[in-house]
């Protein structure tokens, strides 16, 4: 890449940190990474970083000019979906390039007992007629749509503690991945857990919980993710990411 290009990535995901280590290692870029600010203690990437929302879809497009970015690539977490409808109109709005970079999701395989959702409320009808225990690792965000469910039993697990409303028999595990499956297989075997909630965020850290609920015959909810924007390109990981941009800016 010839000149030096602004690069806004919108990261917190372990895709993003690699793509910013890998862009920030060319002097020609200047890489700049936002993160949501909302776990307390984030693992930050090489470069630039900036904390914080951008105040809606205007907000970021005025940040784009005002920045002068050349690219902006949308690293987000698959279920992040506010921010990536945001980010779509404010690239169109400034006439930046936008890519969206996402994992690929997760695919059942043979002895997957999966029960696909499209919501946390969807999860939440589908959970009494699969079991009693769960295994919820959808994130300390949505609790809320489990709050109802008083004859049953949550292990709650997220990186940062959850806040209410939450369901009344509730234990929370605060860990952060990856986790391996001799972990998982403990974890459901100690808790006698009977039914697993997670969300298709797919990528190998957190994919040893499906190894183990299919090796003990445990059900899984697994809710579906969001689309990506209409008419944003997507890349699966950060080398073809890189490819893209090369692309764009040269």
């Amino acid at each position: 890449m010839s000149a030096e290009r602004h690069i806004l990535i919108l990261g917190g995901t372990t895709e993003a940190r690699r793509l910013a280590e890998v862009l920030a290692a060319d002097p020609a870029l200047r890489v700049t990474s936002s993160l949501a600010g909302r776990v307390a203690q984030p693992r930050l990437p090489a470069g630039q970083v900036r904390i914080g929302g951008f105040g809606g879809p205007s907000g970021m497009a005025r940040w784009l000019r005002e920045h002068q970015v050349d690219a902006l690539i949308d690293a987000t977490h698959p279920f992040a979906g506010t921010i990536s409808f945001n980010a779509a109109r404010a690239a169109a709005e400034v006439h930046v390039p936008l890519l969206a970079l996402r994992r690929p999701g997760w695919v059942a395989g043979p002895g997957d007992d999966w029960h696909p959702v499209d919501s946390l409320a969807e999860a939440a009808d589908a959970l009494p007629t699969l079991g009693e225990r769960v295994f919820l690792t959808t994130g300390r965000m949505g609790l809320a749509a489990f709050a109802h469910l008083e004859d049953m039993w949550f292990l709650v697990r997220s990186v940062d503690a959850p806040e209410p409303p939450m369901p009344a028999s509730t234990e929370v595990l605060l860990d952060r991945g990856p986790f391996t499956v001799e972990g998982e297989r403990e974890l459901l075997r100690r808790h006698r857990v009977d039914v697993l909630v997670t969300k298709d965020s797919g990528a190998a850290a957190t994919a040893a919980k499906l190894v183990a609920a299919r090796e003990a015959g445990i059900p899984v909810v697994v809710v579906r993710r969001p689309p990506v924007p209409e008419g944003v390109p997507v890349a699966a990981d950060p080398a073809e990411t890189v490819r893209w941009l090369r692309a764009q800016v040269g």
